[in-house]
């Protein structure tokens, strides 16, 4: 799952500088993949690899998010972010159907494009993990159902004995080729559905699919420092492809639980940890739990309700390597609601020496609060509020 580290920059594949606009990205990418369309390229495998290349950088660029993650980050920062593996370019065809289609960007002059073989069809599934598990990393096994080739035909849709026959109809291109002035239009064959075959006898197994319905058991590597949201791309444990294309991906993403004690913001952790007032006003030792285990924290003297306390990296680690988030404790204070008759005593002696010894913002909202309740005397100013 870890991308290449030797993959150009994307903004450089474009041409592009950093500060370029959504509609500057657009029209880059444009260029780029007429430049090196393969119907323009016939048989160039560099010009293909720069077509998939090009494709790679434009789904970044475009998205919001992936951009801000690659600007801050790089190529690391898209571990997780479910970035297309372009390994052919119909995959591209099928990524950017709205761009190359028939009236899309490409559509008047390329044509529409012939499928031949296609890859398998990108699978979804959705993996619930532990805080912990998310910290730490980890490895889960899932199962899912997808499609596997037929046992009785191999996949071919064909009755054991028997081969499928070029399509009459297309002549087995696949597609049907129309001149309309100086450019030629292609659609899909309607009659093979640009397979350019056809199946006369079909399988009984499969009913001439050549795919059948199992349960596939399949390793996940977690890296850690996943979030809710994060999407984990497996490479071929998609959907089988065509007899000779690649499987599709499987595309898992991750859901972390609600934890006891933390929430999670970004990669800090945030922790409410109820104190005593007497902890609270002459300060104290306190144990506190983070990922790591039970840890020590110093609670200053006069700490107020509400206070944030911080442990430096005990957060999250941040899933491109750059370090840990830290924990961030908010202490409350805890009103004791049942008092052992010497605690009251304590208490209102406490309160007795608070009403003769009043604390400077205590005093200044007394004042406020007596000037509020005063009516003033007839042409005297109004008492300031």
């Amino acid at each position: 799952m870890p991308m290449a580290t030797t993959k150009r920059d994307y903004y450089e594949i474009l041409g592009l500088q950093r500060s370029a606009s959504a509609d500057e990205i657009k029209s880059a990418y444009r260029q780029q993949a007429k430049k090196y369309h393969p119907d323009r390229n016939p048989g160039d495998q560099e010009a293909e690899r720069k077509f998939r290349e090009a494709a790679e950088a434009y789904e970044v660029l475009s998205d919001a998010e992936k951009r801000r993650r690659y600007d801050r980050y790089g190529h690391a920062g898209l571990e997780g972010a479910g970035v297309h593996d372009f390994r052919s370019a119909e995959e591209v065809f099928s990524a950017f159907g709205e761009i190359f289609g028939g009236s899309g960007l490409f559509g008047d002059f390329f044509g529409a494009r012939r499928r031949g073989p296609r890859a398998g069809a990108d699978l979804l599934v959705r993996l619930e993990i532990s805080l912990e598990e998310a910290a730490r990393g980890a490895t889960r096994t899932i199962e899912l159902p997808r499609k596997e080739y037929c046992d009785t035909c191999d996949g071919t849709g064909a009755k054991p004995g028997t081969v499928a026959t070029s399509c009459d109809y297309c002549g087995g291109r696949g597609q049907i080729v129309t001149a309309r002035g100086f450019f030629q239009m292609a659609q899909t064959c309607p009659a093979c559905g640009g397979e350019g075959v056809r199946v006369v006898d079909p399988c009984p197994s499969c009913r001439g699919s050549g795919r059948a319905d199992k349960i596939a058991t399949v390793q996940v590597r977690v890296p850690a420092g996943v979030d809710t949201g994060t999407i984990l791309q497996l490479r071929n444990q998609g959907e089988p492809g065509d007899p000779g294309a690649p499987r599709g991906n499987l595309r898992v993403q991750v859901q972390v639980r609600p934890h006891a004690f933390f929430i999670r913001k970004g990669n800090d952790l945030v922790c409410q940890v109820p104190i005593s007032f007497p902890q609270a006003a002459l300060g104290a030792e306190i144990e506190v739990p983070t990922l790591d285990g039970p840890a020590d924290l110093t609670i200053p003297r006069g700490t107020q309700s509400g206070d944030i306390l911080k442990l430096r990296g005990r957060g999250m680690p941040d899933l491109s390597g750059n370090g840990r988030g830290d924990e961030l404790v908010e202490v409350i204070i805890e009103t004791p609601k049942r008092l052992s008759p010497r605690q009251e005593e304590l208490l209102r002696e406490l309160a007795e020496l608070e009403h003769h010894d009043v604390s400077p913002r205590r005093k200044s909202f007394l004042e406020k609060l007596r000037d509020f309740f005063t009516e003033p005397e007839e042409g005297d100013a109004e008492p300031t509020r």
